[in-house]
C-alpha cells in the first residue's frame, strides 16, 4: 500500500534553487529495503556536488545521502532488522531529505543507545569519512604533525579531535577568527587562518622547516599548489574534496622534484563499499562518542522546506560544524 510523503526533489542540476519540496508517494518497501521514519538528516558536500552538477546525477531525482529514524516497515529477506528499531545510514542512491524513505538495508546500521537521532544522522558520514581517512588511507600515528583544511567544518572538527586522541599534533586551517577559536577547541594544536596568512610559510614555522608526512585537503583547485609546499619528504597529499572546483592534472614530475611525494584521491564510497567496512567504520565512530573522544557539534538545524538555505549557507562558507534537516 502506498502511502504519501514530503521530500525535497530536483528536476534539473542547478543552483540551491533548483530544490522543491513536494509530496510524493511511498510504496511498500521491496526485498532488502527496510522503510524508515526519517527525524535528523544530515547535510554534506557531496549533496552540493551532485545537486549542482559537479558530480553527474539523473534528473528527475531526490537527493541527500544520510539519515536516522526509526523502521517502520521490513521488506521480504532482511534478517537484522525489525520494526521500531533506532537506524541510522548513509551512502546509496540520493533521496534521504525526506520525511520517510525506502532503504537498502544492507547501508543501514542501529543506532547505540546514548546516541541520539541528530547525533547519528550528523556524524555517520563525517565520521566514517574521518575514520578512514586519518585509519586506513593513511594510519596516523602519534607525534606526528598533520594538516587539515576546513577545520571548523563538520568532517574537520571531528578529525581535530579523532587525530588528538591518536596522540597527533594536529594542524588546522580555516578562514576567520570566529573558526579558529572553534577548531582550537575541538584538538587542534594549532590553526591558521587562510585569510590573513600564507599558509605554507606558516606550516614550515610550525613545523621547523620539515613540513607535514600528510595532509588532508578538501577544498582542491585553489589549495593545490599551496598543499604541495606543505609537505615533507615521502609526504602524502590526501584530496578528499574539491570545494573551490576540480585539482588541476597532477605532474609526476613535481610530485619527484618537491620530495618523493605522493597523491591519493579516496572516497568513502570505495572504503565502506563492503558490509564489514561500513560496520566496522560505524563502530569505531559510535565507540569514539561513546568514550567522549569526539563530541559532535550540530551547528546548524534547518527545517525540510528550508533546504535551499541550508545549501546556500554551506556553499557560502557561512556555516561551522555540521548541519542537519528535520522533516
Amino acid at each position: 500500500m502506498n502511502m504519501l510523503t514530503r521530500a525535497i526533489r530536483i528536476s534539473k542540476q542547478g543552483p540551491p534553487s533548483v530544490m522543491k519540496l513536494e509530496t510524493v508517494q511511498l510504496s511498500e518497501p521491496e526485498e532488502g529495503e527496510v522503510q524508515v521514519s526519517q527525524s535528523a538528516i544530515g547535510i554534506n558536500f557531496m549533496d552540493v556536488y551532485q545537486r549542482s552538477g559537479h558530480y553527474p546525477l539523473e534528473t528527475p531525482s531526490g537527493i541527500g545521502l544520510e539519515a536516522a529514524g526509526v523502521v517502520e516497515l521490513v521488506g521480504s529477506g532482511v534478517k537484522d532488522l525489525k520494526e521500531g528499531d533506532r537506524v541510522v545510514y548513509s551512502g546509496g542512491a540520493p533521496g534521504s531529505y525526506a520525511e520517510h524513505r525506502n532503504v537498502d538495508a544492507s547501508r543501514i546500521v542501529k543506532i547505540p543507545k546514548g546516541i541520539s537521532d541528530q547525533q547519528a544522522a550528523a556524524i555517520m558520514l563525517k565520521g566514517t569519512t574521518v575514520e578512514y581517512l586519518l585509519e586506513r588511507a593513511y594510519s596516523v600515528t602519534s607525534d606526528q604533525n598533520v594538516l587539515f583544511y576546513a577545520a571548523a567544518g563538520g568532517v574537520g572538527l571531528i578529525a581535530g579531535q579523532w587525530g588528538k586522541a591518536l596522540g597527533a599534533r594536529m594542524i588546522g586551517i580555516v578562514g576567520g577568527p570566529k573558526k579558529c577559536k572553534l577548531a582550537l577547541a575541538n584538538g587542534y594544536d594549532a590553526v591558521i587562518d587562510r585569510r590573513i596568512e600564507n599558509v605554507a610559510e606558516r606550516v614550515m614555522e610550525l613545523t621547523r622547516g620539515v613540513g607535514v608526512p600528510v595532509l588532508y585537503d578538501s577544498i582542491g583547485k585553489d589549495t593545490y599548489e599551496q598543499s604541495i609546499n606543505c609537505l615533507s619528504p615521502r609526504g602524502l597529499f590526501v584530496s578528499f574534496g574539491t570545494t573551490s572546483g576540480k585539482v588541476p592534472p597532477v605532474d609526476a614530475s613535481v610530485l619527484q622534484h618537491k620530495g618523493s611525494l605522493y597523491f591519493t584521491r579516496p572516497t568513502l564510497a570505495n572504503y565502506c563499499a563492503a558490509r564489514e567496512d561500513l560496520e566496522a567504520s560505524a563502530a569505531r565512530v559510535f565507540e569514539m562518542i561513546e568514550r567522549g573522544i569526539v563530541k559532535v557539534e550540530i551547528g546548524q538545524n534547518y527545517k525540510l522546506e528550508k533546504a535551499v538555505d541550508a545549501h546556500s549557507d554551506l556553499e557560502g562558507g557561512q556555516t561551522f560544524g555540521s548541519s542537519i534537516l528535520t522533516p
